[in-house]
């Protein structure tokens, strides 16, 4: 597989582990395996809103919300490799949701920025997300 395919699944599995997870059909047990286990120690998440979350808080935060929104979806569209060094690589993607409860807008996109060491498995170290313009947003997700 190339770089932007191990990428790229790594990304669409774990947001359709969030689906799953929020939508209360993963087994509760997955949470580590799934995702705890895939963030560095001290990865940083930053939200559209801007606030900078440490892994604890993050970790804690999905956990909580196993089963709180059944009509939560998520898409990822638009994975690109921006720049690879050694065994860390810089992605991009988009990821457009619906029905979300958490966000300002129910149905939302956002880019994605993500640092990951290509470890296995993948190790996500950075991640910060920024709404998509609205003039985006309204034009609604783009076909696979």
């Amino acid at each position: 597989m190339t770089t932007l395919e191990i990428v790229t699944k790594e990304i669409v599995d774990l947001h359709d582990f969030f689906t799953e997870w929020f939508n209360g059909t993963a087994d509760r047990d997955q949470l580590e395996p799934r995702f705890a286990s895939r963030l560095h120690k001290d990865v940083q998440f930053i939200p559209p809103e801007g606030q900078v979350m440490g892994g604890a808080f993050l970790r804690e935060g999905i956990s909580r919300g196993y089963g709180t929104n059944a009509d939560f979806d998520s898409h990822i569209r638009d994975v690109n490799i921006r720049h690879e060094r050694g065994d860390l690589v810089l992605a991009t993607y988009t990821e457009w949701q619906t029905g979300s409860k958490v966000s300002s807008e129910a149905n939302n996109a956002r880019i994605t920025t993500v640092l990951m060491e290509m470890t296995d498995p993948l190790t996500w170290l950075h991640i910060q997300e920024t709404w998509l313009p609205e003039a985006v947003r309204k034009a609604g997700m783009p076909p696979l």
